[in-house]
């Protein structure tokens, strides 16, 4: 049995700011039970979603060394779906109404976070043979473990894999500082290890210690090998190409499920699509106040509102997209006030054709998949992105730009051969943009059956867990050996 722990900031059901909840708390339920013991270690927020609180045993507590701190680390263990999780409880560092706060904070919250990872194992009584780690927030776990931990016959042998979810968010802090935080020997903090652009790096450091380096999607793993998509680190990511894989994400399809999903007002397979979508749409449309037309082309955004996302581009054609009287958009998310002060005020100057929802709720989120004719996402950069394959189960037809993961999962519609499940632009353009909408637009009234067919064929795409899961299993055997 190959033991495997899986370490982030956040994971579903528990806490969730975004995409790496949905992977780190849906993924390891995938793996083959008989051969992988896959278990799950994230903070104990005083934010979590407390109905699981109940759940949550204490295990046992101890103290770790932080430098010449000395801190209390409590462990808690629940079960979710058939997979363990751990919690590591310390109030001081997880208080708070976000599992975020401000860098300086942060950067001390996750060093404690992954030293105590590490002294955890043996009160677990838990020794991985490979500890996955994800995103800057854990990068120091490789590092502890050769350095700190690297004279201890326990830890002997654990191997480590760290996936890339966005090279954009590093830990990146002033060095003295961190060798403070820290504790970690001074000579570790150069320009081969730690040290960044005179900063300490915490991303950098998981990137140099790891065994296998991994990101979200193929696409992407070749992007931030360049200097337009290395974020700072391309030459670091060049050279340890031979060490970095991309594995697309993908969604759990028990959850994102248009034929049970029981937030949505109809039901519906690949069979009833055009039917059920229809159904759903009018009564979305009567949820939201926008007036109840079938032949409205309704389009669906659901994001974080960041500069990421490609909302400038939007911003600068919205005003020409809604002067046409057959174009229906809502919009649900929240992120930078610009963004959002941009939705409210165009859903303020066309009421009739905008629904500004400047909020996350997940019922709703499910209700945009279901209901939408297309799904928008013009992203700058998207590591893999979700949002698109979430609509593609659903029907919604994604129209994206070709970038990270919305290129390696979104196939161009090509009317001459009649291939493709959604529709793409390759420059980060906003008229590009507003073209290749209104193309979609012209076939979605002109080419019905055209429609439908790119509908069934993006329906047709298996982007769940498993055949990720058994790319991740490859991938461990490999680095083990087998």
């Amino acid at each position: 049995m190959k033991k495997i722990l899986f370490v982030a900031s956040e994971g579903v059901p528990f806490i969730k700011t975004g995409g790496l909840a949905d992977v780190v708390g849906s993924l390891p339920k995938y793996f083959d039970k008989k051969e992988y013991d896959v278990r799950v270690v994230i903070p104990k927020y005083a934010c979590m979603d407390r109905s699981f609180l109940p759940n949550l045993k204490f295990l046992c507590h101890f103290y770790v060394n932080l430098n010449w701190r000395r801190q209390y680390v409590g462990i808690f263990e629940s079960e979710y779906h058939g997979v363990h999780f751990y919690f590591v409880d310390n109030e001081f560092y997880f208080a708070g109404e976000s599992p975020y706060n401000n860098i300086y904070e942060d950067v001390e919250k996750f060093a404690y976070f992954s030293k105590a990872v590490l002294a955890s194992l043996p009160y677990i009584d838990f020794a991985p043979d490979i500890i996955h780690c994800n995103d800057w927030q854990t990068g120091l776990i490789p590092v502890f473990l050769h350095t700190v931990f690297g004279d201890d016959n326990f830890y002997a042998g654990i191997k480590t894999v760290f996936t890339i979810h966005n090279l954009q968010f590093q830990g990146r802090w002033r060095i003295q500082e961190i060798m403070d935080i820290t504790g970690l020997p001074a000579h570790i903090f150069n320009a081969y290890e730690l040290e960044s652009y005179g900063e300490a790096n915490y991303l950098k450091g998981g990137v140099v210690y790891a065994d296998y380096i991994t990101t979200v999607s193929p696409t992407y793993a070749n992007e931030i090998t360049t200097v337009e998509g290395g974020e700072g680190l391309s030459g670091l990511m060049t050279a340890r190409k031979d060490r970095l894989y991309g594995i697309l994400n993908g969604i759990d399809y028990e959850e994102y499920n248009p034929q049970t999903d029981p937030y949505i007002s109809v039901n519906y397979s690949k069979k009833d699509a055009v039917s059920g979508k229809k159904e759903n749409k009018a009564a979305l449309q009567k949820e939201l106040g926008l007036p109840v037309r079938e032949d409205a082309f309704l389009i669906g955004i659901v994001s974080r509102m960041t500069s990421q996302k490609g909302f400038d581009l939007i911003g600068c054609v919205l005003d020409e997209l809604l002067t046409e009287m057959d174009i229906q958009l809502v919009v649900l998310g929240t992120g930078e006030e610009k963004y959002e002060n941009m939705f409210r005020h165009f859903a303020w100057k066309y009421p009739d054709r905008v629904s500004a929802n400047i909020y996350y709720s997940e019922d709703m989120s499910h209700k945009i998949y279901a209901s939408c004719d297309a799904f928008l996402m013009p992203s700058l950069f998207e590591p893999c992105g979700l949002s698109q394959l979430m609509s593609l189960r659903y029907g919604t037809v994604p129209i994206v730009r070709e970038t990270g993961g919305l290129k390696d999962t979104v196939e161009p519609y090509n009317e001459y051969e009649s291939t493709g499940t959604g529709f793409s632009f390759a420059n980060y353009n906003a008229h590009e943009m507003m073209n290749t909408i209104n193309y979609a637009k012209h076939v979605f009234y002109n080419n019905k059956r055209e429609w439908n067919k790119i509908v069934d064929r993006g329906m047709l795409k298996d982007f769940s867990w498993t055949s990720s899961a058994k790319k991740y299993q490859k991938l461990y055997d490999n680095l083990l050996g087998y």
